[in-house]
């Protein structure tokens, strides 16, 4: 399998491209509008058709790149059908299954971040979007976030995985790569040591983050799936 990790520096976000060595398809997980010169010449050099992307969720700090990607290379959408989009080609639930040649992705249904977050599983890798990051989570005060959901979702859908599996998260701040769900379930600052489902809610509930710097221009673009001139 053909991995590899781009990072988008203005949002410190995460996009990932997955490939099947034999049929020479393609996916791109969470791809950013700015950086589509990147992964189209990272397409070309490896001879990839690309197949799908995959939006964790409707982002709140970064236009996606799904729809300059569709014009482009006619991939299609993928998206959580409670992300109340119509732009999306596909709209998934838990337990749906893409193949991207040889490769077989799972979706896993993580809401709490946002109601429509989605967690893909290839292999022993776990891409997490912005459900749980290296050493943390992501907030639940807006998009119909809920820190209740979000602690649910995150035990019984990602740290009921092997201890093994590798966590590709959405976003990092301090240059970390990935982790594993052994660490994060022992270690995370948020949800390890067993912290309980209501000392969680309280310390998401009085976190009294700032209002995301780029939501009102990347919110209604990603509900269009990126397409600024339907705004």
């Amino acid at each position: 399998m053909f991995f590899k990790q781009f990072f988008e520096k203005e949002s410190s976000t995460y996009t990932y491209m997955l490939g099947c060595e034999e049929t020479r398809e393609a996916v791109l997980i969470d791809p950013v509008a700015s950086d589509i010169e990147i992964y189209a010449k990272e397409l070309e050099q490896h001879q990839f058709t690309l197949i799908y992307t995959l939006d964790t969720h409707v982002h709140a700090d970064h236009i996606t790149a799904a729809n300059l990607l569709r014009e482009r290379f006619h991939c299609k959408s993928v998206l959580h059908r409670n992300s109340d989009v119509s732009c999306g080609d596909i709209l998934i639930t838990d337990g749906c299954m893409l193949k991207v040649g040889n490769l077989s992705i799972e979706a896993r249904y993580t809401p709490g971040h946002t109601n429509a977050c989605t967690s893909y599983l290839v292999g022993n890798m776990i891409f997490t979007g912005d459900a749980l990051l290296i050493d943390g989570c992501g907030r639940t005060d807006f998009q119909q976030g809920s820190a209740g959901t979000l602690y649910d979702s995150i035990h019984k859908q990602l740290f009921s995985l092997p201890d093994e599996t590798i966590v590709y998260p959405g976003h990092d701040y301090k240059g970390r790569l990935s982790s594993t769900i052994g660490y994060e379930r022992l270690n995370n600052s948020r949800l390890g040591q067993n912290r309980s489902r209501e000392d969680f809610i309280e310390l998401m509930n009085n976190l009294n983050l700032p209002y995301p710097k780029q939501i009102d221009k990347a919110l209604p673009a990603n509900q269009a799936c990126g397409s600024i001139s339907q705004l």
